[in-house]
């Protein structure tokens, strides 16, 4: 089962919710911690949404930036891959030619 956008909005929210309220805080006191706005933290918490940087601080005010390294894990090359002459990470994106499937 996939989850929808919304689905995983809601989700993150509960578990910083959870994760604050372990750690005996209040909202405003993570948003001052966090360096963000209340309202930030009112909208995470209840799955609205809010900006990349407010969720980063956020996660980093309450001692997981960890959880980051979750959702963008470090791409690495094999280095068995490059003693084997295997083909090198791509750098950039290439354009489709004409006629062909994406």
């Amino acid at each position: 089962m996939q989850l929808t956008t919304q689905e995983w909005e809601i989700g993150l929210g509960r578990n910083l919710r959870e994760l604050r309220l372990r750690q005996n805080m209040d909202q405003r006191e993570l948003a001052e911690r966090a360096d963000v706005a209340l309202n930030a933290v009112k909208r995470l918490e209840s799955g609205k949404g809010a900006h990349l940087t407010s969720l980063i601080n956020v996660l980093r005010a309450l001692g997981r930036a960890d959880w980051l390294d979750t959702l963008a894990p470090q791409v690495s090359v094999s280095p068995l891959q490059v003693l084997k002459g295997g083909p090198m990470p791509r750098r950039r994106a290439s354009r489709a030619r004409k006629g062909s499937r994406v």
